[in-house]
């Protein structure tokens, strides 16, 4: 099966349904984390996925997309941090980190797979 876009990879997937979890959740917590909290963990979880939507684009080139893969396992990795800190201030509960901690690692793994392996999903020149 051949994938057209970014979208069409599971990891691509994960990655948004773990963001759109994290923007439902963080709709409930105080006003004050607007502009921290909130504002942080929304940003690097949607960062996830728009920077795997920019290494799809650099697929041409193998250091590009290695590149753009480092920057979706770091802005996942910080989502994690995130998380971490939404339970510790009980934005979250026990459960809720659970889950959200594990997607984050699925999607970390995926991600590390494709880092091993870049070749068979660069184009082919």
């Amino acid at each position: 099966m051949q994938i057209n876009s970014a979208k069409e990879l599971n990891v691509y997937k994960k990655a948004f349904a773990l963001s759109m979890e994290i923007f439902n959740l963080s709709k409930k917590w105080p006003p004050a984390e607007k502009y921290s909290l909130t504002d942080q963990i929304r940003r690097s979880s949607r960062s996830t996925c728009a920077n795997l939507q920019e290494a799809w684009s650099k697929r041409r080139y193998e250091a590009h997309f290695i590149s753009k893969l480092t920057d979706c396992d770091g802005e996942n990795s910080e989502t994690h941090t995130w998380i971490d800190y939404a339970m510790e201030c009980n934005y979250i509960t026990k459960e809720q980190h659970t889950n959200l901690i594990e997607e984050s690692e699925a999607v970390g793994r995926m991600l590390g797979s494709m880092l091993n392996k870049p070749e068979s999903f660069l184009l082919k020149q």
